[in-house]
């Protein structure tokens, strides 16, 4: 009888015991991801799209992802091993300029050609349907979040400066990609490629002579102090942009619960792309009157012989994908469509 009373009393406890942890609601998973990147945490991209961006997702994921950042090249390596750290899982996330490891994203460097950029939102815009049609294949080792630009590249100089084509003969001029150090030989420069974090220490040491970057990242980097004048272009089309991608280690993203994973595709794709276009957008105003600010000359010039002068470096990329068996041309003519539709 004891016995059969005992067994009964087990089995209702076991039976309560399964009810309460039916009932109660499974622990809710939490993610902690690190994202590392080459800029100081106050540059614009950083502190207005980064900054941002990460604060919305841990908001809309109800505190479960926590995205620690890591600015300046805080967790080890050169600015060019960033895409490598994402795709080997060294980091979570990464925010890079693409066309630091030359070669990789050659579709994608359709973007960096010549007078091709409008606004940076605008362009990014631009850049991520470019890339979803055309180019996701140079993206297969992670998982692309955010694919942008930023706004008119132009020429920052010591000395003289730039205020006619035939002032870029022998000048050493820092590019920030293949595309670019390409067309700035072109032009009639020296070229000489280096990520964007080197170029204050080689301003100063006399080891160029100026350098094309947005006018958002002179701020952080001080170039109004260490050049003497600035060079645009009139109307509504840069000498330049470069390309970014925010991405991820492809097994942390799809190890994500299902959830989770829903809230980071929230925040990826166009419209955040837009949302990092239009920081740098606002950078460059603030950079432009830094450069007003120091007294320093700042020339907006007719860019009619500027686009013909680089016009090679256009025909040799669309000779570059021919070979590959693309079709350059269309692939130019498909960045300019998709520009235009967003520019107007």
């Amino acid at each position: 009888m004891f016995r059969k009373t005992m067994a009964a009393g087990l089995a209702a406890l076991t039976l309560a015991a399964g009810a309460a942890l039916t009932a109660a609601p499974a622990a809710a998973q939490e993610v902690t991801l690190r994202l590392h990147q080459f800029l100081p945490p106050q540059a614009t991209v950083p502190a207005k799209a980064i900054t941002p961006w990460i604060e919305a997702i841990q908001e809309d994921s109800g505190g479960r992802i926590e995205i620690q950042h890591f600015p300046a090249m805080q967790l080890g390596g050169k600015p060019p091993s960033l895409f490598d750290q994402a795709r080997d899982g060294v980091v979570d996330i990464v925010w890079t300029v693409l066309g630091y490891t030359p070669g990789r994203f050659a579709k994608t460097e359709a973007f960096e050609l010549p007078f091709m950029v409008a606004t940076g939102e605008a362009t990014s815009r631009a850049f991520t349907e470019y890339v979803e049609a055309h180019a996701m294949d140079e993206f297969q080792d992670v998982q692309p979040l955010v694919l942008h630009t930023h706004g008119p590249g132009l020429l920052h100089v010591r000395g003289d400066g730039v205020a006619s084509l035939e002032d870029m003969q022998g000048l050493k001029l820092r590019g920030p990609t293949r595309v670019i150090t390409g067309m700035l030989e072109d032009l009639g420069a020296s070229a000489v490629g280096m990520p964007v974090p080197a170029v204050p220490e080689a301003l100063s040491k006399g080891v160029i002579d100026g350098a094309v970057i947005p006018w958002e990242v002179t701020v952080p980097l001080k170039v109004p102090e260490l050049v003497d004048s600035h060079t645009g272009f009139e109307g509504d089309r840069g000498l330049y942009t470069a390309t970014f991608g925010l991405v991820m280690n492809k097994a942390a993203y799809e190890g994500l619960p299902d959830d989770l994973r829903a809230v980071i595709d929230k925040h990826s794709g166009v419209e955040a792309a837009a949302m990092f276009g239009a920081a740098m957008d606002g950078g460059d105003a603030v950079g432009l009157e830094r450069a007003q600010a120091s007294g320093n000359v700042i020339r907006m010039l007719d860019p009619a012989p500027w686009i013909a002068a680089a016009q090679p470096t256009i025909d040799r990329w669309i000779a570059e994908r021919n070979e590959e068996g693309e079709d350059g041309a269309a692939l130019v003519e498909e960045a300019r469509a998709l520009i235009a539709k967003h520019a107007n």
